[in-house]
């Protein structure tokens, strides 16, 4: 799969068949696919530099990444397994510190 830019991490959904993509060069950006098709749901931008690190909380609904650029955010990228169902999603960016939502 060529997503175009360098790869950063890589993290599983645990509520969902979809999984984060973090990259460096040349988009500095965080990417949410569908699994099994690798069908890119949403490209989440904010960072400035390389995204060089993602961790997942512990209900499986948020993300954090951390980048060169020195910022912190945070992302509700994965629904609760309640609103699995629900399927909407919106384009949106962030901002550091602060809780972002794509669904």
């Amino acid at each position: 799969m060529d997503t175009g830019s360098q790869v950063c991490n890589l993290v599983w959904s645990k509520n969902v068949n979809e999984l984060v993509s973090t990259h460096g060069y040349s988009q500095n950006q965080i990417i949410v696919w569908r699994y099994p098709t690798m069908s890119k749901l949403a490209t989440l931008t904010g960072h400035t530099f390389r995204v060089l690190y993602l961790a997942i909380s512990p209900d499986g609904q948020t993300i954090v990444t951390g980048a060169g650029d020195e910022t912190l955010r945070f992302w509700n990228v994965f629904p609760s397994p309640k609103s699995q169902s629900s399927d909407s999603l919106s384009s949106i960016g962030a901002t550091s510190f602060v809780r972002s939502y794509i669904r």
